[in-house]
């Protein structure tokens, strides 16, 4: 009995160690959340400044003059895409989830596919289900590695572009909803199509006074650039902010396994304890009454 009981008393040892971790990677994964949702939503107001700088240029001169690179290398080709998951385990679905979709939407595209996986993980699904993959890069662990990999990525579809290889660029991203909830959504970045100008175009100005370009096409080509910066930026810290969502899911789930794992160990030990004691006063109270009996010598 009493290997019994050494054997529980470690077990609940070891479990509380490991609850112990569990509950560190919550914080962490909470802390985390913040940090990437902050930088998204700093964001934000640049991102609306970039899109009235590009309502003014088209509203006052239309196409005439604003002729891009994107718009030159636009025609036949293959679809790319940049799709986010992780490096990391402890996610849950995350990386099935996103790959998935992206799967669902690039299949019911008629152009082939040129695929960049950001993260290891998601890399190895969208591989296990045929589609083509150009290219990897690796997940950022900070809000200040976004950067370098936005530059990466912007490098590399230029190079594709420029040899007539790709033709349209979309994101596949989990966006971050609420605590522990986020879905798959998509966003087409090239090409910088007339829909694109016209949608921008219509947008309206926030004061009575209409501004004034200056620059020309150099303004425009300048704006084209922040606006696909801040929408990769953006699409990076939505999926890391996903990904820390469904990782404090998965350790809130584990939190509470142990919890009950607890319970159970804890109820197992007093139990068998009390089952010890309980036989222990049994053979004392057997060995006074044996003593208390007649013509005991």
């Amino acid at each position: 009995m009493s290997d019994t009981i050494a054997g529980l008393r470690r077990k609940i040892t070891a479990a509380g160690e490991l609850r112990s971790v569990v509950r560190t990677m919550k914080a962490l994964a909470a802390s985390s959340i913040v940090q990437y949702e902050r930088s998204a939503q700093a964001l934000t107001g640049y991102y609306r400044t970039v899109e009235l700088g590009l309502s003014a240029c088209f509203r006052e001169s239309g196409r005439k003059g604003f002729v891009t690179d994107h718009d030159k290398r636009g025609g036949a080709g293959a679809t790319g895409a940049v799709v986010f998951g992780s490096d990391q385990g402890l996610v849950g679905q995350f990386n099935d989830i996103v790959a998935d979709y992206a799967i669902k939407v690039l299949t019911a595209l008629p152009d082939k596919h040129q695929v960049w996986a950001v993260g290891e993980r998601v890399h190895a699904r969208l591989a296990d289900s045929g589609i083509k993959i150009m290219g990897s890069f690796a997940v950022p662990n900070s809000v200040s590695a976004i950067t370098p990999l936005v530059g990466q990525i912007l490098t590399e579809n230029e190079t594709h572009r420029k040899q007539n290889e790709s033709s349209e660029l979309y994101l596949f991203y989990n966006h971050h909803t609420s605590e522990a909830v986020y879905a798959p959504v998509s966003q087409r970045l090239l090409p910088l199509d007339e829909t694109w100008r016209q949608e921008l175009a219509g947008l309206s100005w926030p004061t009575s006074s209409l501004p004034e370009v200056i620059g020309g096409a150099t303004t425009l080509r300048a704006l084209i650039r922040e606006y696909l910066f801040v929408s990769l930026f953006r699409a990076c810290a939505e999926s890391l902010a996903s990904e820390n969502a469904s990782r404090l899911a998965a350790m809130q789930r584990a939190d509470k396994n142990i919890g009950e794992l607890l319970e159970d160990l804890k109820g197992s030990f007093h139990h068998l304890r009390q089952t010890g004691i309980d036989e222990e006063l049994f053979d004392v109270v057997s060995g006074f009454e044996a003593l208390s009996q007649p013509g005991y010598i």
